[in-house]
C-alpha cells in the first residue's frame, strides 16, 4: 500500500475525487487505523471536531474496522453514533487483501437539531466540554449525500480499486528514487537476468554486499524477500509476452525465466489473482475498462 499510495496514480486519483465529491480519500494497509480526514486541510469539519475528543475518536476508529471486518471480500459501509458513514473498499494484490481505500465521514441523512442534540448528549455524559455552538455550526456543514449518489460514487472507488490491483505488481517492482546504490544494482541485475537462473548468492555478489546484509536490506527496500521479487519481475514480463496472441503461453512462461509451467501457473495466480489464460482472456475487457 506503501508504493500505491505514493504513486501518481493514486495521487491524481486522490485529488480528482476529493475535488468531485468533496469527500477525503485514505489508503491504509489491512492492519493500520487512521481517520479518514488525517492529514487533510479542513481541520474545522466536524469529523475533526469530534476527533479531538478521544471517545468519538474510538467511536470513528471502531466504525472504520467494522467497515473492514469479516466478510471482508467486498465493500462495507458502517454509521457511527455521530451520523457519519465510514467505507471501506478493499483492494487486491493476487487473492490477497492488500489494504482498503477509504472515504466517509458524510451524512446520508439530512442533518436535524434532534440529531445534533442527541450528539451533545452523549459527549457531555463524556465529560467533554466545548464550543457546543462552533461544533454546531460544523455538524450543520457536514457533507451529505443521497444513498444513490454515495453507491455511485462507491461504484467508481471499487473501479479504482481494481485499477489499483491490475498495477499493483508493476508498482511492486518499480524503482525507488532514494534507494541506495547497492539495491539499484541489484534491481538492475536481476531485470538483466531473470531469464537465467538467479540465486540469492548471486545478486548478492553483484550488488556487492553479503549474502546475510543482502537479504535484510532487499527485504526492507521492496516489502518482499528475493524470492518472491523475482517471481514478480517475471510475471511482470510473461504479463507483456502474454499480449501478443500468437505466442504460446508456455513460451512466455520459459521466456521470462520460469523453469516449469506448474511454478509459472502458481506464482502467476498468486500474483495476478487468475490464471494465465484466464489473465489473456480478459485483455479485451481491462482494455476496455483502462
Amino acid at each position: 500500500m506503501r508504493h500505491l499510495s505514493r504513486s501518481q496514480i493514486f495521487k491524481d486519483y486522490e485529488r480528482a475525487f476529493s475535488k468531485a465529491v468533496g469527500l477525503p480519500l485514505n489508503s491504509r494497509g489491512r492492519d493500520s487505523w487512521s481517520p479518514s480526514h488525517q492529514g487533510k486541510e479542513d481541520h474545522d469539519s466536524f469529523a475533526s471536531s469530534l476527533a479531538r475528543f478521544n471517545k468519538a475518536r474510538s467511536a470513528c476508529l471502531k466504525a472504520q474496522s467494522d467497515a473492514s471486518r469479516e466478510p471482508d471480500t467486498t465493500t462495507r459501509t458502517v454509521t457511527w453514533f455521530a451520523g457519519l458513514s465510514e467505507s471501506a473498499v478493499p483492494v487486491y494484490i493476487g487473492d490477497h487483501i492488500l489494504g482498503f481505500l477509504e472515504t466517509g465521514e458524510v451524512m446520508l441523512k439530512n442533518p436535524s437539531k434532534k440529531h445534533f442534540t442527541s450528539i451533545t448528549r452523549q459527549l457531555r455524559e463524556w465529560g467533554y466540554k466545548a464550543d457546543w455552538k462552533k461544533l454546531e455550526r460544523a455538524y450543520f456543514r457536514s457533507c451529505v449525500l443521497s444513498p444513490d449518489r454515495y453507491r455511485a460514487m462507491l461504484r467508481l472507488l471499487n473501479i479504482f480499486a481494481e485499477h489499483l490491483s491490475i498495477l499493483s505488481n508493476q508498482l511492486a517492482v518499480r524503482r525507488e528514487n532514494d534507494e541506495s546504490a547497492n539495491m539499484a544494482r541489484a534491481r538492475h541485475f536481476i531485470e538483466k537476468h531473470q531469464t537465467e537462473p538467479l540465486s540469492l548468492g548471486r545478486v548478492a555478489q553483484a550488488a556487492n554486499i553479503s549474502r546475510h546484509y543482502f537479504c535484510k536490506m532487499f527485504k526492507k527496500a521492496t516489502g518482499v524477500n528475493f524470492i518472491d521479487y523475482l517471481s514478480r519481475v517475471r510475471v511482470e514480463k510473461s504479463k507483456t509476452l502474454l499480449l501478443n496472441p500468437n505466442s504460446r503461453i508456455s513460451e512466455a512462461a520459459f521466456a521470462c525465466g520460469f523453469q516449469s509451467m506448474t511454478n509459472f501457473n502458481r506464482a502467476f495466480k498468486r500474483i495476478v489473482g487468475r490464471s494465465p489464460t484466464q489473465f489473456r482472456e480478459a485483455l479485451p475487457k481491462l482494455r476496455r475498462s483502462l
